[in-house]
C-alpha cells in the first residue's frame, strides 16, 4: 500500500463525540512509532497547551496566506477558527520513512486521499446518533445551540463513511481500539 521506504499515512475521522480521541490515545500506546500530525490553528491557545506539540498557533491573516499559497493538505473553518495540516509536514515525515497519524474531519480526510491515494482512511462510527448526543451532553463543554450544530454536522459526516477504507463502530472503547490496532498490524504485515 505504501511505497518502499515511505511511511504510512493513517487518517482517522469521526463525528464529534464518537470517541476518536480516546481510541487514538489508546492506539498510540501500542503503535507509538506513529508521529502525530500537529495542526495549524488560528484559535487562542488554551491553558496547558504547548506550541508545536498541541497545535501551531498563528494569526488568521497568516493562515489565509497559507491557503492562497496552497500550503495545506487540508483545512477548515470550524466555529470561527481555522485549522489545517501543512503538506510539507506530512511529506517530510513520510519521506523520512516514518508513519504519521492525522486526526482530521471527514472532508479533510477525503482531501488527503486525493493528494495521497496510498493514505489509509479510518472512520470511527458511534453505535447510533443518539449516543453522540449523549456523549456531547456529558462533556458539559458546549451550549445547546452548539450541540445541535454538532449533531447536524455529524449526520452529514456519517454519510461519507462509505468513502473510507475502514469503518469501526465505537460501541466499546477497548474493542474499537483493538480493531484499529488489528487493521494497522494487517497493513504493516502486507507491506
Amino acid at each position: 500500500m505504501t511505497e518502499k521506504n515511505k511511511g504510512l499515512i493513517l487518517v482517522v475521522s469521526a463525528p464529534s463525540g464518537a470517541g476518536k480521541s480516546s481510541i487514538l490515545k489508546e492506539f498510540l500506546k501500542v503503535h507509538n512509532g506513529f508521529r502525530f500530525s500537529v495542526s495549524v490553528t488560528t484559535r487562542k491557545k488554551r491553558p496547558g497547551e504547548v506550541e508545536g506539540k498541541d497545535y501551531h498557533f498563528i494569526r488568521e491573516d497568516e493562515f489565509k496566506r497559507k491557503i492562497e499559497d496552497k500550503e495545506f493538505l487540508e483545512w477548515e473553518n470550524f466555529f470561527g477558527n481555522y485549522y489545517g495540516t501543512l503538506k510539507t509536514d506530512v511529506e517530510s515525515i513520510i519521506n523520512a520513512g516514518e508513519d504519521i497519524l492525522l486526526e482530521v474531519d471527514v472532508n479533510g480526510a477525503l482531501n488527503v486521499k486525493k493528494i495521497f491515494p496510498e493514505a489509509v482512511l479510518v472512520f470511527i462510527l458511534p453505535p447510533h446518533v443518539s449516543e453522540l448526543e449523549n456523549r456531547l451532553r456529558k462533556r458539559k463543554t458546549e451550549d445547546e445551540e452548539t450541540i445541535k450544530t454538532r449533531i447536524a454536522r455529524a449526520e452529514k459526516e456519517l454519510s461519507t463513511a462509505p468513502h473510507f477504507d475502514y469503518k469501526i463502530v465505537n460501541d466499546e472503547l477497548h474493542r474499537a481500539t483493538h480493531e484499529l490496532i488489528e487493521i494497522i498490524n494487517k497493513i504493516k504485515t502486507e507491506n
